[in-house]
Parts: C-alpha cells; structure tokens; sequence
C-alpha cells in the first residue's frame, strides 16, 4: 500500500535535495545550515522546510527553475509548492536587476558562494521585497558534482 505524500519534504527526492543542501553549504560555507538534533534524513528534511529564514534553489537548466523552497519561501513568494517548482528562478527578480542577479550567480558558480548579497525580489502577485544579507551557493551532490545553486536569507522587507 503507497501512503499519501501530503508535504515536500515527505518526497524522497525531496529528502535527498535536503541532504545536498545542508552538506553543500556545510563544505562551502564551513558552517551548518540548520542546527537540530534529527536522527533521520526526513526529520532533517522537515526541519529545512519548516525554518524560520528563505531557503530556495534552482538546477543547472538554460533557464534555471526553482526546485526547492521552505514554507517562509512560499510565503514570502506567496505561492504554492506547484507554482513555486514550475518558476524559473529569473522570474524572482525584476528585469531591471536581471543583469546583476546573472553576474552574482555567475560569480558564485566560480567562487561556491558569496555572502551578504542585498537585492529586490518580486512575489507571486508582483509584491516588490528587499532581501538582505543573502548567502549565494552551489549545490553539490555526493561526488562534487555541480546541480544547481542555493540561496539563504533570514532578512527581507516589503517595499512600497
């Protein structure tokens, strides 16, 4: 009998994004992602979902789409985890700062990551935000391999 997947994080590609995640900002980054006392990799992938900042990701297509974000990320963006998934990440940020956003995340691809990043970003229903302090990472899978980037950002505002 298959059981109902009600939640992402339930998804076993899910749980495994979540793994790439936390191990990827641990070897880039040198620090821990989320700090919690889970024995299994769903409770860590619940856990991701359910923190209290912005984790988002996106893969290695032309046109990167969002693969990934917690519960504060759909808020914020103000979509569901379908909408969310279906995204291209450029759609996160106004065309105006199209140019900046691609030199940042061409920036991170060659560094790993960069830090402290400040941007506008635009929700589901064109609420403009400021996001603040913004880590900026690769993601890697078990053999080092390059599937996408990552960004985490515990600070944003609602402009007017």
């Amino acid at each position: 009998m298959t059981s109902i997947i009600e939640f992402p994080w339930q998804q076993e590609a899910i749980i495994r994004h979540s793994q790439r995640l936390m191990s990827s900002f641990q070897h880039l980054i040198g620090d821990s992602l989320l700090n919690i006392n889970a024995s299994s990799p769903q409770e860590k992938a619940q856990a991701l979902f359910e923190a209290p900042f912005v984790l988002v990701s996106h893969g290695i297509e032309s046109d990167p789409i969002f693969n990934y974000g917690n519960r504060k990320a759909l808020e914020l963006w103000e979509l569901s985890w379908e909408e969310f998934i279906r995204m291209p990440s450029r759609k996160s940020a106004e065309e105006v700062v199209q140019e900046e956003r691609d030199r940042l995340l061409a920036e991170a691809a060659t560094k790993g990551f960069i830090s402290n990043y400040s941007g506008i970003r635009i929700s589901g229903n064109g609420k403009r935000f400021y996001i603040e302090d913004t880590i900026l990472w690769n993601v890697l899978d078990k053999q080092n391999h390059y599937c996408g980037q990552a960004a985490f950002f515990s600070k944003w505002k609602y402009l007017t």
